[in-house]
């Protein structure tokens, strides 16, 4: 066929034909730890699991094309692949960073990488002037989650790019709220692209992996190096249950993006919430920006209750149909209070969450049942 194919059409036929010996029609697991050689050096591409697999092959290709990029890169979770990346960090550089990342990306970078003697800048993503401003001649890269994690802020990936690269940077952003469904960073500008592959991309709660896409040539000799090096690999049945999730990527995000737009509507008009996070709505101050670097919304909603941490706490114990868990992006629907979980590490830090935020991820279920759990929860 010529021509672009379709979202939908790519995650579930790119790099991954039928198989040409037996017809099968989905991917085969390969299991071998190692491949034999006609002669020394001499094999079909294959010679040890860790440094190449076929059933990682298969997903590295497919969520290549999904992105856009040349080259694709799994590993073993979300933190292993943002991890390879800033291997590319020497001691007395400097990273920029978002004020509201996601307590794991936090901890990484300042925990495990400062004592390193690598620095790093929270700055407001949201202001391409500040980036900017906050610039050091030891700033290798500036590190994007848009929308971010909790705050559901949304940056300008092509202006942030721009900055980035008008210092001699890269521009990494976190892709894992927004998939490739939703937005494509490596066509505004981007340099690379990580994803928790745990999250939307798995879709189901069931496997847990990362990884990174890129088309340029220098980091993607740096990841593929620190990737087989390291050796922080999905195992192959990993690979196979994200591929599979893959197929189904566009139909169930437009499912939770539907209903986390309803949800968003429903606690902006609730009488205990405060404050709604969700760039669906026209309130958002990234809206405009979201519309026009995204295809829709995402399905992932924060809200701030009026009377603080208890009631939130309370709030979270209550809901039935909404799982009080940490995570999101499967078909089931989350919820859970970022300061006490997902983001504990970032307590006393510039990166602190208000104790009354709780954080949703909109599942798969009939959107008035969700409605019903939250608005009986809050009382």
């Amino acid at each position: 066929m010529t021509g672009e194919l379709g979202f939908e059409t790519r995650a579930i036929h790119a790099a991954q034909p039928p198989d040409a010996s037996t017809g099968a029609v989905i991917p085969a697991v390969h299991l071998a730890t190692t491949y034999a050689q006609e002669a020394v050096g001499a094999h079909k591409g294959y010679d040890y699991s860790r440094t190449r697999n076929p059933t990682r092959a298969t997903l590295e290709g497919t969520l290549a094309a999904l992105e856009g990029a040349t080259l694709g890169f799994c590993f073993a979770s979300g933190m292993a692949a943002e991890d390879a990346v800033l291997r590319s960090l020497r001691p007395g550089d400097n990273l920029l960073i978002p004020n509201d990342a996601y307590g794991g990306t936090w901890r990484l970078i300042a925990r495990v990488y400062g004592e390193s003697g690598i620095s790093h800048t929270p700055v407001d993503l949201t202001d391409a002037g500040a980036v900017d401003a906050a610039w050091q001649p030891s700033t290798k890269l500036v590190w994007i989650e848009s929308p971010s994690n909790p705050l559901l802020r949304i940056a300008d990936i092509e202006a942030l790019a721009e900055v980035a690269h008008s210092h001699g940077g890269w521009c990494i952003v976190d892709n894992t709220f927004a998939t490739p469904y939703l937005q494509q960073p490596l066509s505004l500008g981007a340099d690379a692209v990580v994803h928790s592959a745990t999250k939307y991309l798995g879709g189901h709660s069931d496997v847990v992996g990362g990884a990174v896409l890129t088309s340029d040539p220098d980091l993607a000799e740096h990841v593929a190096f620190i990737q087989n090096s390291a050796g922080a690999v999905p195992g192959p049945l990993d690979c196979y249950l994200v591929q599979r999730g893959l197929k189904t990527l566009a139909v169930r995000m437009d499912r939770q993006c539907a209903n986390a737009a309803v949800i968003a509507d429903f606690l902006s008009e609730h009488p205990a919430v405060g404050r709604v996070c969700y760039p669906g709505l026209s309130s958002h101050p990234g809206h405009d920006i979201a519309k026009r670097q995204m295809r829709d919304f995402g399905a992932m909603v924060s809200f701030v209750l009026k009377e603080g941490e208890e009631v939130a706490l309370a709030t979270a114990a209550r809901t039935e149909l909404f799982t009080l868990a940490e995570s999101l992006g499967a078909v089931e629907s989350l919820i859970e209070h970022p300061a006490r979980m997902t983001h504990a590490s970032v307590v006393s830090s510039p990166l602190a969450v208000d104790p009354g935020l709780l954080r949703l991820s909109v599942g798969l279920e009939s959107v008035g049942d969700l409605v019903a759990d939250l608005a009986q929860a809050l009382g």
